[in-house]
């Protein structure tokens, strides 16, 4: 009974995270024919928001009940996937990736200082090692310091910040929901993005109807499945142990990329991004330890 309580968490984390791993490519190929940035990304969510509501809005008495963790939760996760999109979008995938996958990092911390999950000696270690590893990766031999290069890295290095606060938010309401909490998240997205379109007055896209129908479908058939996934994965594991399964989609993004893109990185992100993963690893390794 015990490994199969362990085990759907596991599966489920294991496919979200693979999916988030190559979702980028038929969001591109949205973006070149004119679909892209926050109206691709108010689109899926909103679809995937509408698409749950006949079976998430009877959870909407959870907010209620928790207002601030799902107002927060809404803040982050609408902060991240906007972000993500943005960068994958834009920037070289694998370098996105690998910087998104800081969070462990920022979860670490968040952990410690909000979920009372004190790390160990390894832990710690694998704080300094993914520090050393994004200073490596960020690298710029032109001005000969450790700084985001674009846009693109400033929109990995925050999504991957939002996504920890989010994962952390996720953990400590246990009470809550998973189709409560999935709600927020689409519901996030949506808010933010309509803010943010109004904000900086983003025309609408001229785009065929064909293109609007592709990121309906990305909508149903990727994000709403992908968020449930990984909504219900770091809901039932520790931070530690949701952070280095979620890796996975590091390597299902580094396949995609090599098939069907001629991106190329860089000899100092391959070795700064070794030392992200396996700080990842190393963190996880201490949260077994316990």
């Amino acid at each position: 009974m015990r490994a199969n309580h362990i085990s759907y968490p596991t599966i489920a984390l294991l496919t979200g995270a693979s999916l988030w791993g190559v979702i980028w490519f038929p969001m591109r190929e949205l973006r070149d024919r004119g679909l892209g940035g926050l109206w691709l990304t108010l689109l899926m969510f909103g679809v995937a928001l509408v698409v749950s509501l006949p079976r998430t809005a009877r959870f909407l008495p959870d907010f209620r009940s928790h207002p601030g963790s799902l107002g927060l939760l809404m803040l982050a996760a609408g902060w991240t996937n906007i972000a993500f999109v943005e960068a994958v979008l834009d920037g070289n995938i694998l370098r996105v990736l690998l910087l998104f996958y800081l969070s462990p990092v920022w979860q670490t911390l968040l952990g410690w200082l909000i979920l009372r999950e004190r790390p160990s000696r390894m832990g710690l270690a694998s704080l300094l090692i993914a520090m050393i590893g994004a200073v490596v990766m960020l690298y710029d031999s032109k001005s000969g310091l450790p700084w985001p290069s674009g846009a693109a890295d400033w929109y990995a290095l925050s999504s991957g910040f939002a996504f920890a606060v989010s994962n952390v938010i996720t953990r400590r309401t246990q009470g809550v929901s998973v189709e409560a909490k999935a709600l927020a998240v689409w519901a996030g997205v949506v808010v933010l993005a309509l803010a943010m379109i109004g904000a900086f007055n983003v025309s609408p896209p001229t785009v065929h109807v064909p293109i609007y129908l592709g990121g309906v479908a990305l909508g149903v058939f990727g994000i709403l499945v992908m968020t449930l996934l990984v909504q219900y994965g770091v809901t039932h594991m520790p931070v530690y142990r949701s952070a280095v399964l979620s890796l996975i989609e590091i390597v299902a993004g580094a396949v995609v990329q090599q098939l069907f893109t001629d991106e190329v990185v860089l000899l100092h992100e391959w070795i700064g991004g070794i030392m992200i993963v396996t700080a990842a690893w190393l963190a996880a390794r201490a949260s077994q330890a316990k």
